[in-house]
């Protein structure tokens, strides 16, 4: 990994009074479970005020959870033929979500009601999906490592990349919705000028890697990535069990962290931009400030977690991953939401 050396603004007695704010914060922090899914979960997501939280599962549903004090109402999403691997909500509009599936569709989903709006077909077994931030497309990553995109104003694909070479793991826009940026098996982080006009007909495919600009990030397979809320990082998790932040507009590795042993699976950045999560094989969750990289707290789980994501607006994490029901032998198929001050605790 590329280092360089950056002066972090309000380094020093500042942030680590905030570091201990936040310990003090987790210390006696509160979970609160939320069970329904018949399987275990790969994807949770908060909408964008964080009154909903959607759960995708391998029990071939997608859940849509509105959690209040001492209550929780629960809305399943049925209509996929195969594992929900991972949804996302539209960034524009609070009650539209989209599901990617190994069925080889893509749904859209009406959060208040429940229903299907559309079922766009696709090439491959979906593995992945994003939608850009300026609200116009999505993005759909196969198990074939091609990329199908969508425009959600029609809902029609708009085009598809050639096969990449290398495996393929996770997809993102940057916040200005100008950059599009793959992980891949070969432990580099390829980023795309984005332009949707590189589409000529909804059957054109683009060997958008000739596009790409290679950046080594680790040394291994790079399976996640996220932007943090500020615009000015975004942190990527490898199979060498390493975090590594990066500056975007540089795009240089400022630090990593180092805290867990297994291969990360997932990580999501607060809503201030001030912690990072990241989860892996390890039985725990790392919080981490951003800063100054410092361990602010831990969340003990009891299996490998899947998904992991900050509240947009609050410090409360939700995740999920492969716990069992010890009694009956079988997926506990549980989310578990992280942070509350006490069990009845209103978001």
């Amino acid at each position: 990994v590329e280092f360089k050396l950056k002066q972090f603004e309000g380094m020093g007695s500042t942030n680590q009074a905030e570091v201990e704010s936040f310990k003090s914060h987790f210390k006696n922090a509160h979970t609160r479970d939320l069970l329904g899914h018949k399987k275990k979960v790969h994807s949770v997501a908060w909408n964008l005020n964080g009154r909903k939280l959607a759960s995708g599962s391998i029990d071939k549903t997608a859940r849509i959870w509105s959690v209040d004090a001492g209550a929780t109402k629960e809305l399943e999403l049925v209509g996929h033929t195969d594992n929900v691997d991972q949804l996302c909500w539209d960034p524009k509009n609070a009650d539209r979500l989209a599901t990617a599936s190994l069925d080889r569709t893509v749904r859209i989903w009406d959060a208040r009601s429940g229903k299907c709006t559309h079922s766009i077909p696709t090439s491959g077994e979906n593995i992945n999906i994003t939608w850009c931030p300026d609200g116009t497309t999505l993005a759909v990553g196969n198990k074939s490592d091609v990329i199908t995109f969508i425009d959600t104003n029609t809902f029609k694909v708009l085009g598809k990349t050639a096969k990449f070479s290398s495996e393929v793991n996770e997809i993102a826009w940057n916040k200005e919705s100008n950059l599009f940026y793959l992980t891949t098996g070969s432990g580099t982080i390829e980023i795309m000028k984005w332009d949707s006009s590189i589409f000529t007909s909804t059957s054109a495919v683009v060997d958008i890697a000739s596009r790409c600009r290679s950046v080594h990030a680790h040394t291994t397979n790079v399976y996640c990535i996220e932007f943090d809320p500020t615009g000015r990082y975004f942190g990527v998790g490898s199979a060498d069990a390493l975090v590594s932040l990066w500056d975007v507009s540089e795009v240089i590795c400022l630090k990593t962290f180092s805290n867990l042993e297994w291969p990360i699976r997932t990580i999501s950045f607060s809503h201030d931009g001030k912690l990072i999560a990241s989860a892996s094989e390890d039985l725990m969750i790392d919080i981490s400030h951003v800063e100054t990289g410092e361990k602010v707290f831990s969340i003990e789980t009891m299996a490998a977690i899947n998904c992991i994501a900050w509240h947009p607006r609050e410090l409360l994490l939700a995740y999920a991953g492969d716990e069992k029901d010890k009694h009956r032998d079988r997926d506990l198929g549980s989310i578990r939401i992280f942070g509350f001050k006490d069990r009845q605790d209103r978001i």
